[in-house]
């Protein structure tokens, strides 16, 4: 049996549970469009209350999908990157593993 690597599996699950949800796919798809923003054009370009703006966004950088930058009384947002890197590697990673398993099951 193909080993798995639990932690990437975590970490990748963790951020799939952040992302799913769709105000925060829209908020992730403004912020990548705009690459450095602030909250403030975030939930008035989107039309959101600004606390609900302020638990997505929460959530996001709690799973370091997000980076802030703070200026003065403002919080600049912008995508990590890097981090969606490491997700997408560990999904490859495992989808890669299933698939030689059921070839290895197909063949014994």
């Amino acid at each position: 049996m193909t080993a798995f690597n639990q932690e990437n599996l975590d970490i990748a699950s963790e951020l799939l549970r952040a992302i799913t949800h769709p105000l925060r796919l829209q908020i992730i798809a403004f912020i990548d469009s705009e690459k450095l923003i602030n909250v403030n054009k975030i939930y008035n370009t989107l039309k959101l209350e600004q606390s609900i703006t302020s638990q997505h966004l929460r959530i996001l950088r709690q799973v370091d999908l997000v980076d802030t930058k703070r200026e003065g009384k403002y919080i600049y947002y912008s995508l990590n990157y890097d981090k969606m890197e490491q997700v997408n590697n560990a999904i490859i990673d495992f989808t890669a593993k299933i698939e030689n398993t059921v070839e290895l099951e197909e063949e014994g």
